[in-house]
């Protein structure tokens, strides 16, 4: 565990002192577009973060080649490579995209193509248990369409979630500690050590996005752009494929005693494999009602829109920060909820407790105006938006620029008091355009 923690650490440090430099690059080559209709940041703001997380991964996969109990990873396996090598497509083309735009077939050509690179070096999917029919050994042509078609969908998936500060990288982080978790049990629990690979993909995916989350949250100074997007969901799939694909069930039943267990155990990790449902639930959720509803308006699937869940959010009065918080939370209910399902299927209490976040989440997400208000004694620990003294000052102030009884002040400057009181839509939190 330490040399993980060793690893993820190098990941993030690596990560979060290349992302400063890389911002500098990217507001000089110029790469940042101007907003667009459906962006909801108000600035343009510089892209091409995908090179410091880039950074992050070779750094820490670097290190772990050379730490004792990690490097057999690199001597018995050619998976590291195969990464890094659709990695390095990925990534390449992510920053071509960033800086001057790359047409939507051309993406997803290449996206095919780094995984097909993967397939060649060995990254794939051998094996499927099915519960009820058992452990079901795919052909060569199965397994690789069956790897590429997980590949591009992570991608996608993880790529079309990208819309908001931190959110990406915040849930697939989420989604990777659950990971991790699932494979570092399957290794040291089941003594499985082809299940290496895949707890070492995941510690350098967690390091990755908690590096970039700081120069990312809420306001972002610089977004991770395609270059990072489409980076962390190839890293999010190759652990899941690896996981899958190289640990042999039979290797499983000796511990469980029976293959029907062995199936039951393993399903919660074979679930990427239909859809993300346990690690990447929500942005596949969000891939696939972005498809269906740019099919059914008659649009490409590829062409963007403003119709997304994290906007949907923004739509009904949550606030930017609430929004990726709602989108966090529902990240960890499925993620960790599979984890425990793993460990204990039979579990009612796992299912209760999963209901009752259920139920929690969804009353936050119903009541977008709800805002918690700290008790005086305690105001001066929480932030200042939570302060009745400062929210009793600004509804004062509003009162009197609507009153017209405040001198020097114009109507921009009351549509800007006015967006400062909380509970105001996404719509009126956004700035005046002084050039109108």
């Amino acid at each position: 565990m330490r040399e993980y923690l060793l690893t993820l650490c190098v990941a993030a440090a690596v990560t979060y002192l290349l992302t400063g430099p890389v911002r500098k690059f990217a507001i000089a080559a110029g790469a940042m577009p101007e907003i667009r209709e459906r962006d909801v940041h108000r600035e343009p703001t510089p892209r091409l973060g995908g090179i410091a997380m880039f950074g992050g991964l070779c750094a820490g996969l670097l290190v772990a080649s050379h730490l004792e109990n990690l490097r057999s990873v690199f001597e018995l396996s050619n998976e590291p490579r195969a990464l890094l090598s659709g990695a390095g497509l990925i990534w390449l083309l992510g920053v071509l995209d960033d800086k001057w735009g790359v047409d939507a077939l051309i993406k997803l050509g290449v996206q095919m193509v780094a995984a097909g690179v993967m397939v060649f070096q060995g990254l794939t999917i051998l094996y499927l248990p099915v519960p009820g029919v058992g452990t079901v050994s795919l052909s060569q042509a199965q397994s690789t369409l069956l790897t590429v078609a997980l590949v591009v969908i992570t991608i996608n998936a993880v790529n079309f979630v990208d819309g908001l500060d931190g959110l990406a990288s915040g849930m697939v982080c989420i989604a990777a500690i659950a990971f991790f978790m699932y494979a570092y049990r399957m290794w040291y629990g089941y003594g499985i050590d082809q299940a290496a690979p895949a707890t070492l993909f995941s510690a350098v995916l967690i390091g990755m996005c908690l590096g970039f989350l700081p120069h990312n949250i809420h306001p972002a100074r610089i977004f991770m752009g395609d270059s990072g997007s489409m980076l962390i969901g190839l890293v999010l799939a190759s652990a899941a494929i690896s996981i899958t694909g190289q640990v042999d069930p039979d290797a499983i039943t000796d511990v469980t005693g029976s293959a029907r267990a062995t199936t039951h155990f393993m399903v919660p990790v074979y679930m990427p494999l239909l859809l993300p449902l346990s690690i990447i639930a929500i942005p596949a959720a969000d891939l696939v009602l972005a498809i269906v509803r740019r099919t059914w308006n008659g649009q490409s699937p590829f062409s963007a829109d403003r119709g997304h869940l994290h906007h949907r959010l923004l739509d009904i009065g949550h606030s930017h920060s609430r929004a990726v918080l709602i989108m966090y939370f529902w990240a960890a209910l499925i993620s960790f909820g599979a984890v425990a399902f793993s460990v204990n299927s039979s579990s009612l209490w796992i299912v209760l407790a999963v209901i009752a976040l259920s139920a929690a989440g969804l009353v936050a997400l119903l009541f977008p105006r709800f805002r918690p208000r700290a008790p005086r004694w305690a105001e001066s620990f929480v932030p200042p938006r939570y302060r009745r003294a400062r929210r009793e000052a600004q509804a004062a102030a509003i009162a009197l620029v609507e009153s017209g009884q405040a001198p020097g002040v114009n109507g921009a400057t009351a549509v800007g008091e006015r967006a400062l009181l909380p509970g105001r839509t996404a719509t009126d939190r956004q700035p005046v355009d002084s050039r109108r």
